[in-house]
């Protein structure tokens, strides 16, 4: 098999591994395990940071999926007619699940003397649950306590704390349009009963957001139709494309909106962070690289030598050049391999590791009185680690190029006249 290799291989796999005979060797090959150490450190690294920040994306954005619907159809005028026939169309879309019927607005909720601005949400409780999980995140009542006529009302966890509001208790709210009367412009005031309370794990919406009876809130803001319907559909991430191709087909005025483009600030955010985070610890890698360089360029000065009794047997420059990229190349896949290998491991098995680490330390990284997510989530994508892994090897074999071209200028002559 080995007569099959050529020599270029050969020599440059003995220079990757550790001599026996001469401590210089030993040396040139510890400084090669360093620089594979580097490379895996930094590709590990990476790996994990970019999987743990998707893990926190992913954590969030299913949180305020709990609430919010993945796509919504509204009329420009504000109102929806004929919302039943809206939602029958939209659903003749085949990636559509579900439909339901909303009333979307903003008030201000008053409970002695205490006054917190809201948004509003007009539901029907029977169709909700095609559309969003909100009635599994009730931790107190039931989303069915909401009645058409009762004027009851669903506090986010936070905002009921923050009022000092229970179960049962009596709220007022008031619209942001008022009522015109001979006195002048006064403000439409209603008493509402809290019947419930929810908790969605998103700060924003638990101490900001409401849910009445969808005919409640048309009486209330004076709304002859609902503002318009949320639809759900089978795969969250295709949500903007399948928003498009409603856009297409329906007909008037209707727009439709998916869930990243009423959060666009916060997704842009996320993915400028996850960008600068990535090319800061791709940094690693490249120090990892300068490293490659400074062992290969101690390498073929201790192999001058070396180099130039093969010059004199006949290699070429092209041939030495081959033998330095061999070393090099071989340093590079085996630390990328390797911090490949170990970052995917630990990516997926974080759940385990964190834990174990918590509680050999006697510490918690998230505590729950001061965090909502009390664990540290995980989700690794491949094609990160598809491109982490290219962007190394890449960076990695480059630095090989210089020592690679140094050694084949190498003069046998000179090289040997002091030997």
């Amino acid at each position: 098999m080995l007569k099959n290799i050529s020599f270029e291989w050969l020599v440059g796999l003995r220079y990757t591994r550790a001599g026996r005979r001469s401590g210089r060797n030993s040396f040139i090959s510890f400084i090669s395990l360093i620089s594979m150490a580097g490379i895996a450190l930094g590709v590990a690294t990476l790996i994990i940071v970019l999987s743990v920040m998707n893990g926190f994306q992913k954590e969030v954005r299913d949180r305020m999926l709990s609430v919010l619907p993945h796509i919504e159809v509204f009329d420009a005028s504000g109102q929806i007619p004929d919302w039943q026939a809206t939602a029958k169309e939209v659903q003749k879309h085949s990636a559509v699940l579900g439909a339901a019927p909303y009333v979307d607005a903003q008030a201000m909720i008053i409970n002695d003397g205490i006054m917190r601005g809201a948004i509003l949400r007009g539901i029907l409780p029977e169709e909700e649950p095609k559309v969003s999980i909100v009635a599994t995140k009730v931790k107190a009542g039931h989303l069915d306590d909401l009645k058409a006529g009762a004027f009851n009302i669903i506090l986010g966890i936070d905002l009921a704390r923050a009022m000092h509001i229970g179960i049962g208790d009596k709220v007022t709210l008031a619209a942001a349009e008022g009522q015109i009367t001979p006195a002048g412009t006064l403000p439409r005031l209603k008493a509402f009963t809290v019947v419930a309370v929810f908790e969605a794990g998103h700060y924003e919406f638990d101490s900001a957001m409401a849910f009445i009876h969808l005919s409640d809130a048309e009486k209330f803001f004076r709304q002859d139709a609902p503002t318009g319907i949320r639809l759900k559909v089978k795969d969250m991430l295709q949500a903007p494309q399948v928003a498009y191709e409603l856009s297409r087909t329906l007909g008037g005025n209707l727009i439709s909106r998916d869930w990243s483009q009423q959060n666009n600030s916060y997704f842009a955010a996320v993915k400028t962070e996850k960008i600068m985070m990535f090319i800061i610890l791709a940094l690693i890698i490249l120090v990892a690289s300068f490293n490659l360089i400074s062992s290969l360029i101690v390498t073929v000065s201790e192999k001058q030598a070396d180099i130039a009794i093969l010059r004199t047997l006949g290699a070429s420059p092209l041939s030495i050049m081959k033998i330095f990229l061999v070393q090099g190349g071989i340093v590079a896949f085996m630390g990328t391999a390797l911090g490949v290998f170990f970052g995917t491991v630990t990516a997926l098995n974080i759940d385990v590791i964190v834990p174990l680490i918590e509680r050999a330390l006697g510490i918690q990284f998230l505590a729950k009185e001061v965090y909502v997510i009390s664990t540290v989530p995980s989700d690794l994508h491949w094609d990160d680690v598809y491109s982490i892994g290219g962007i190394a090897l890449i960076m990695a074999f480059l630095s090989t190029i210089y020592p690679s071209l140094r050694a084949a200028r190498v003069n046998p002559a000179e090289a040997l006249r002091y030997e």
